[in-house]
């Protein structure tokens, strides 16, 4: 008997979710991660939940439709994780016209579900706080509701949720050689010591490195795909408004502006080919340029390169130009046959679409399991147990509850952990109940639970992907978390 139902090399966020929703349905799952969860291109996203209305222009209405049916799952599963904003788009006279723009959200609004969201609406910029941020020739903007997401922190939630329902997590684990048979046979480095296990199916979810594992571990034909990378750029904040802004670029493509913890702004996003090793990529002085160009056909206050705080860049497997798919649904390709045991092969997509295709590719696997009924879409991820429409309900409870709590340091914890920031602060009367302080708001407390309870080995970890800390922490608080976490271990 084989130790695992399924394996699953790769945690990002195809690899989580589908061992989330595995685990969910009664199949006992293993999941190796050669890094740290959501590493490579799942914490590189646009951090957008949303319809894609660029897919109205391509007449892609029914995947609209789906996408903006995942919108309204996600708000309900993960309140805490997805948050509702208004989205911008200013009038350009030389892009799209406005009537265009106007009978897109029109039929955006029809194909969203009635969920509370605010339809859309056209508004003067000129006597509207959206406008403030903008240059003066534009005089009109159209507003409509989509969705923002903290990437990473749902690769990690999926993943504590895995967990909690019998998949075993391992991280920094490396599977080097992958024999198939009726059974598969994984020899992985984990920690430095090798180990081997057996499962009855295998699922390679392993990103940019899709095709390399596929010819040198699975010893099986690479997918016929190309490696884009995606960058985007972190700036001060340009903007006061709570609104992600939408801009039409010289050639075509939708650029989005959005609030970014608080004192920064995200803008993005740009694709190219890539080539070269996944683990080391950087976005290029002139993807910060065409970034940097697009916002400022736009904002008044001009940016340049040497405003650009950090660089956000991932890269990921896309079907090429012949394949009629959408790259918002990724790619998915299922193996079996007599005497061999089942493989899924999954790569791209966005992160709307992420729990639809992990069901789907479980789903894949019901002729040779007995397994219970799909179930993610009914299912709050950890700390997610509240409705979307009382989240500043759940930050004013925590301050009342925890009264040291700043309303910013408040509204951080329950973003990042909903009703399971008790777990964290517990009985804590006064902030020196939670240990050391690493900067302003990182505390011996939430390191400890981020360790123990979602994988953190080091700190870049805590810095980049369970928080986004990293932007404001001094270099000698990073130097004492590094230590500190060194002594936890």
């Amino acid at each position: 008997m084989a130790d695992y139902d399924l394996a699953i090399i790769g945690g990002g966020l195809n690899g989580v979710s589908i061992a989330r929703d595995a685990a969910g349905r009664g199949l006992r799952v293993i999941l190796l991660e050669q890094g740290d969860l959501g590493a490579g291109a799942s914490s590189a996203s646009p951090r957008l939940i949303h319809g894609d209305l660029a897919g109205l222009e391509r007449r892609r209405f029914l995947r609209v439709h789906r996408a903006l049916a995942e919108r309204d799952i996600w708000l309900r599963i993960a309140p805490h994780l997805v948050r509702p904003m208004r989205f911008a788009i200013p009038a350009h006279s030389d892009e799209r016209p406005a009537w265009q723009l106007r009978s897109w959200l029109l039929l955006y609004d029809r194909l969203a579900s009635r969920n509370g969201l605010p339809a859309s609406a056209t508004v003067d910029v000129t006597h509207h706080p959206v406008g403030n941020a903008l240059k003066r020739p534009f005089g009109t903007a159209f507003e409509y509701s989509d969705c923002v997401v903290d990437d990473s922190r749902l690769v990690i939630l999926n993943a504590v949720d895995a967990a909690a329902r019998g998949a075993v997590i391992r991280t920094g684990a490396r599977c080097t050689r992958a024999e198939r048979g009726a059974t598969w046979r994984l020899v992985m480095i984990d920690r430095g010591h090798r180990q081997v296990v057996t499962a009855r199916a295998l699922v390679n979810a392993t990103g940019a490195w899709t095709a390399s594992v596929a010819e040198t571990v699975l010893r099986q034909p690479p997918p016929n795909a190309a490696i884009v990378q995606m960058s985007q750029i972190v700036v001060r904040r340009l903007f006061d408004s709570d609104n992600v802004y939408v801009f039409q670029n010289s050639d075509g493509r939708l650029i989005f502006a959005s609030p970014y913890e608080r004192d920064f702004t995200l803008i993005g996003t740009v694709g190219r080919a890539f080539r070269g090793d996944p683990a080391i990529v950087a976005t290029s002085a002139g993807d910060v340029a065409y970034l940097c160009d697009a916002a400022n056909r736009y904002f008044r206050e001009r940016i340049e390169a040497v405003d650009v705080v950090r660089t956000v860049s991932g890269v990921n497997m896309a079907m090429g130009p012949a394949s009629q798919r959408s790259p918002r649904d990724g790619a998915m390709t299922f193996d079996h046959g007599r005497g061999k045991a089942p493989l899924i092969t999954i790569f791209g997509g966005d992160v709307t679409t992420s729990r639809r295709r992990a069901e789907k590719a479980v789903s894949k696997l019901t002729p040779f399991y007995p397994m219970s009924a799909r179930w993610t879409a009914r299912t709050p991820l950890p700390g997610g147990d509240f409705a979307w429409g009382r989240f500043e309900n759940e930050v004013d409870a925590a301050r009342e509850r925890w009264r040291f709590l700043g309303e910013e340091q408040a509204r951080r914890l329950v973003a990042a952990y909903g009703t399971n920031v008790k777990t964290i602060l517990g009985e804590a009367k006064d902030r020196a109940d939670l240990g050391p302080s690493f900067g302003p708001e990182l505390t011996g407390a939430e390191v400890r639970y981020l360790m123990a309870q979602e994988w953190a080995r080091f700190p870049d970890d805590i810095l980049w992907r369970r928080t986004k800390l990293g932007l404001t922490m001094p270099p000698g608080d990073r130097e004492a978390l590094a230590a500190f976490m060194a002594k936890a271990t």
